[in-house]
């Protein structure tokens, strides 16, 4: 049985450990029962009327657990651990959801997220029939915790932090190492080549694959012939909000698995 699990507004300005992070400490310390998928970051935007730290992002945990377990040991974890680990300052949220429950309403809300403020009330509303929790402060973190969780299912937004081997990769790579890894790897050029399974992908410092399509996708450009480097490098803090809109691409219904 697969779950989502969403975090948000886990920081402040002061805090060393940003909401991404948190949660990836959080999965390193799951039980053996517990099969990580990956995490997977969103951003929010950095409108003037919406409160936010640095770069206003949550993240969502994807995780498999056998299909009699219930959650009261996600939940007691997560909750812990946010208690434990979010910043003095902070308004964490937590949002928990059995794939099967995230439905349409809760899509469209979290796409909705991603342009146009919304409230804690919408998110209430959206999140009625699975698990949303506030945990301190203002619990405005319940909005961006329970996107995350929507947007993760949409399929179509978002990045991976957190995904198998993704860490361990060196940084001169091939094409089949990522396929191995179970990360699909596209062009990004305007008339795209197909990248071959012996192409080198070269500068691959900071490997973080888009989810498309409810898939790891790292997005690569042309170097030369049979020679890529990733797309998208680490973006400083502080970019224009307006450069950190309309990230959202066309419906998916459902992540594929893995």
């Amino acid at each position: 049985m697969r779950i989502y699990m969403g975090f948000d507004d886990t920081d402040d300005k002061n805090a060393t450990m940003g909401t991404g992070r948190l949660v990836r400490e959080f999965v390193y310390g799951l039980d053996n029962d517990c099969h990580v998928i990956g995490v997977v970051r969103h951003q929010l935007p950095r409108l003037d009327n919406i409160p936010y730290t640095s770069n206003n992002s949550s993240a969502c945990a994807i995780i498999e657990i056998s299909p009699d377990s219930n959650l009261d040991y996600l939940r007691e974890q997560a909750t812990a651990h946010l208690h434990k680990h979010s910043a003095p300052g902070s308004d964490p949220g937590l949002c928990i959801a059995r794939e099967s429950k995230v439905n349409n309403e809760i899509l469209e809300f979290s796409k909705t997220v991603t342009g146009l403020r919304q409230t804690q009330k919408d998110a209430m509303h959206a999140a009625r029939s699975i698990e949303l929790y506030g945990l301190g402060g203002t619990n405005d973190g319940i909005i961006g915790a329970t996107a995350a969780v929507g947007l993760t299912k949409y399929g179509w937004c978002g990045r991976f932090i957190e995904y198998g081997r993704l860490r361990e990769l060196g940084r001169e790579l091939h094409v089949q190492d990522l396929h191995e890894a179970g990360i699909d790897v596209i062009s990004t050029d305007r008339d795209p080549l197909v990248p071959l399974p012996g192409d080198e992908i070269r500068n691959a410092i900071w490997i973080r694959p888009s989810l498309w399509g409810g898939r790891p996708v790292l997005q690569v450009k042309r170097v030369d012939y049979g020679i890529w480097e990733p797309a998208h490098g680490k973006r400083k803090k502080g970019l224009p909000s307006a450069t950190l809109r309309g990230s959202c691409g066309a419906d998916f219904d459902a992540l594929s698995r893995h």
